[in-house]
């Protein structure tokens, strides 16, 4: 398996951020809409959290907040573990394993965010281009009024 690089991943992609201010309502439609399962929560060039799909179903959903009035700075993962982009992905697929978690966020050396990788990454281009597809099936079926 060649050693795919973090850097060559995040060619391409744009880097999602949030406010701790945002509510967990606000970022969930931003992470539907750009399809992604976790934010990171950036003040001032500089990473303050991490918000997933699992945080939005374990702390909110399952504790019984309200998604409008509740911040994400109430239930973001503060200081996530991070990686740069110049190590292999298998070095933050190590991470994930070994932390419990599936999104790490990247930084440069000045520890300013620049991406994010995911354990989806590890599915490589025949997942991106399956879920392509997809999209275009549905755009399809929903034109056709199926």
């Amino acid at each position: 398996m060649p050693k795919r690089m973090i850097g060559d991943i995040l060619l391409g992609r744009s880097l999602v951020t949030a406010s701790p201010e945002m509510t967990v309502r606000s970022a969930s439609r931003l992470m539907a809409e750009k399809r992604i399962g976790a934010l990171l929560i950036v003040e001032n060039q500089r990473i303050s959290g991490i918000f997933t799909e699992r945080d939005a179903l374990n702390k909110v959903l399952a504790g019984s907040l309200d998604p409008d009035a509740t911040r994400l700075s109430q239930v973001m993962v503060r200081e996530p573990q991070t990686i740069r982009a110049d190590k292999p992905l298998a070095y933050a697929l190590h991470m994930m394993a070994e932390g419990g978690f599936r999104h790490v966020p990247v930084v440069d050396d000045a520890g300013v965010p620049v991406g994010m990788v995911s354990a989806r990454d590890a599915l490589g281009q025949d997942m991106v281009e399956l879920e392509r597809d997809m999209r275009r099936l549905e755009e399809l079926e929903g034109s056709i009024g199926y």
